[in-house]
């Protein structure tokens, strides 16, 4: 059963050393974790290991998606007693001046970026989540859903596509089924596809639509544009055909973790200009021989795609900044005490 969500013999491997069960996190509620093992669904709470090493550094802390060790007890009480190494994590900076970044889903090998076409997506969110999924070390795509509901559906994706270089643009329907064979063949067999987005954007829609039932519920986007919240914790559901898809609660504030990899990806156009630049600390001011200028001047770089980088540069640069300077986290889960999107700056 767990090989249909991306159980792999190296979780034999763990399991086996450890003397104990490997699953997998469905969704983590106040403290307990429900996990998918080969013996069926049970809820653990966290070993007094873990619990210290949480301590120091929350974002080892089992989330969804994570694979883990979990071992039950003369007393029949089932605890996670280690956190396997991850593939990837989606991790957003949290709010204020924490240096913590606080992780929404794991193991992911496909992020989809979800953005209603009605109203206008706002691209500057696109590119803001695109950079979020870049970092994560899985595979970003752009999701846009309710074609149904505009007429000039194939031209706003094409918008869209233009600020998502590198990126495959997928348009949906949950009402007239459009798009969807082309998500669940993103989702094969022993594939995670985690969802992100803002509330009201139809993420639950389209896990409802991949699982062929209504496991999870749905409400309409304000007359405004502004979502209703419905999904309130992060929940992976294992498709019938194999795979699994995870989703998570609407984003109203997405913050950079402090990374440049997944900015470098998303304007990889802007990227590709920084290295025409004549000097390497060009600021894209007022130095001669920017390339970056050059490009703005020529109109081969839009105003708005150059803004949105610019502030995103910088707001990351601030996130990495809050990051070096607070104490480096011991290891956990036999890792490196690392994940995947908290890459050095540099």
């Amino acid at each position: 059963m767990l090989e249909k969500i991306g159980y792999s013999p190296e979780m034999a491997r763990w399991a086996a050393a450890a003397d104990a069960e490997v699953g997998r996190v469905v969704r983590v509620d106040r403290g307990l974790a429900e996990v998918l093992t080969e013996h069926g669904p049970l809820r653990a709470g966290y070993s007094g290991d873990l619990l210290a090493e949480v301590a120091l550094d929350p974002v080892g802390a089992p989330t969804t998606g994570d694979w883990v060790v979990v071992r039950e007890w003369p007393d029949h009480r089932q605890t996670v007693e280690q956190v396997l190494p991850r593939n990837s994590a989606v991790v957003r900076a949290t709010a204020g001046r924490q240096s913590h970044g606080q992780v929404l889903c794991a193991n992911a090998d496909l992020v989809a970026v979800v953005v209603a076409l009605h109203p206008d997506p706002p691209v500057s969110r696109v590119e803001r989540l695109l950079s979020l999924a870049w970092d994560s070390g899985a595979t970003p795509v752009v999701v846009l859903t309710k074609t149904d509901l505009v007429a000039d559906a194939v031209f706003v994706a094409e918008d869209v596509a233009a600020a998502a270089p590198e990126v495959e643009v997928v348009s949906t329907s949950t009402a007239t089924g459009e798009g969807l064979d082309r998500l669940r063949a993103l989702t094969p067999f022993g594939r995670t596809t985690a969802l992100v987005g803002a509330s009201g954007h139809g993420k639950s829609s389209l896990v409802n639509a991949l699982a062929g039932a209504e496991v999870l519920g749905t409400r309409t986007i304000r007359a405004d544009g502004r979502g209703r919240h419905t999904t309130v914790r992060r929940e992976l559901v294992p498709l019938p055909g194999g795979g699994a898809v995870i989703d998570t609660p609407g984003l109203r504030g997405v913050g950079l973790p402090g990374s440049i990899d997944g900015l470098a990806r998303a304007f990889s156009d802007i990227t590709r200009l920084l290295e025409q630049c004549r000097y390497r600390n060009c600021s894209h001011r007022s130095e001669p021989g920017c390339a970056v200028r050059a490009a703005l001047a020529a109109g081969l770089l839009p105003v708005r795609r150059y803004e949105s980088w610019d502030e995103l540069r910088s707001e990351a640069e601030r996130a990495a900044r809050r990051r070096e300077a607070r104490p480096r986290p011991v290891k956990y889960g036999g890792g490196s005490g690392r994940h995947p999107g908290e890459a050095q700056w540099s």
